[in-house]
């Protein structure tokens, strides 16, 4: 069973628009309303590919529970603690080439008693998981130190744990030794404080994220694949994609494939990049089910062409 954690969860609501223009009134083509997070979202893509998952995330308002309800219908099972705020609403705007605009709200504030709630139900469910997949940035109310705090819980309960966040919170967090993390390109900028030109030297913040804790780095590259750095080796998957209709969630739906499929290895990172390419391939943040999959066009191999060049938001 994967347990996902989402601090800060959201309703996430899509507009795909024909162009986006400053100023102008824009006709929607198309309206979804999706339950949002970067957790949220591994789990969704868990079980939408028919695997057991739980989700623990704050809920309030009518937003949260309505989160609730869709995750429910998506065969989630949700693991609320009650919140005085209400949960946030983020809107995408995107092109027919691809292109995101996003607003994220910043969300709720936590208090004391719920965010010790918070962390009192991952350790209370955290014994029945295999996985514990921390994910997201974190509210208003939790200190950066939060997920290094959950880490160290959850292997005290015997559980593995993956983390996707930036920032801070991560780096706090690798002193806790998390078995994966889970960064893309910027992130992985962001971490190791300079420029990432290739996927080599993506390779090598990596690395540098391993000497400081990490067991595994699973990184995503954007159009330019995935990579797995780890104490096994290292590995780079790729799969072409025909048409990007939005990359949200795309990233989490990678961790899902990756955990799902054992958490490790080659073959691990092989259904990363299957799931996070169809991703991209659908609209808003949906979540690939096993049909969406072409694992035949996965290729993953130890020779990992260092010298790409790294493609950044923008440059498509």
């Amino acid at each position: 069973m994967i347990l996902t954690v989402t601090p800060n969860p959201s309703l996430d609501r899509t507009y795909e628009v024909p162009a986006l223009r400053r100023g102008a009134v824009l006709r929607a083509e198309t309206d979804r309303v999706e339950p949002g997070g970067k957790g949220v979202n591994v789990s969704r893509a868990v079980a939408a590919a028919g695997g057991r998952t739980t989700a623990v995330l704050p809920l309030g308002g009518p937003e949260g529970a309505l989160l609730a309800r869709l995750l429910d219908g998506r065969g989630v099972e949700v693991a609320g603690v009650p919140l005085a705020g209400s949960t946030r609403v983020n809107i995408t705007l995107v092109e027919p080439d691809g292109t995101l605009t996003k607003v994220n709200a910043a969300g709720p504030a936590l208090t004391p008693e719920e965010a010790a709630a918070l962390l009192a139900t991952v350790r209370a469910r955290a014994a029945d998981a295999g996985w514990i997949a921390c994910c997201g940035s974190l509210p208003r109310g939790l200190e950066p130190d939060w997920y290094a705090e959950l880490v160290a819980h959850a292997h005290r309960a015997g559980a593995r744990v993956a983390l996707d966040t930036s920032g801070a919170a991560l780096l706090a967090a690798l002193a806790e030794r998390p078995d994966v993390v889970k960064p893309n390109a910027q992130e992985l900028t962001e971490a190791v404080g300079r420029p990432l030109a290739t996927v080599g030297d993506a390779v090598k913040a990596a690395e540098e994220l391993r000497a400081r804790g990490a067991g595994a780095v699973l990184a995503s590259l954007g159009p330019e694949g995935q990579l797995l750095v780890s104490a096994a080796g290292t590995y780079w998957g790729h799969a072409p994609v025909a048409c990007v209709r939005s990359d949200v969630g795309a990233g989490d739906a990678s961790l899902a494939g990756f955990l799902a499929a054992g958490g490790q290895g080659q073959e691990a990172l092989a259904a990363a990049v299957a799931h996070g390419a169809a991703a991209v391939g659908l609209p808003g943040s949906a979540m690939p089910a096993a049909g969406d999959l072409d694992a035949a066009a996965v290729v993953t191999t130890a020779d990992v062409p260092v010298d790409r060049p790294l493609t950044w938001p923008g440059e498509r």
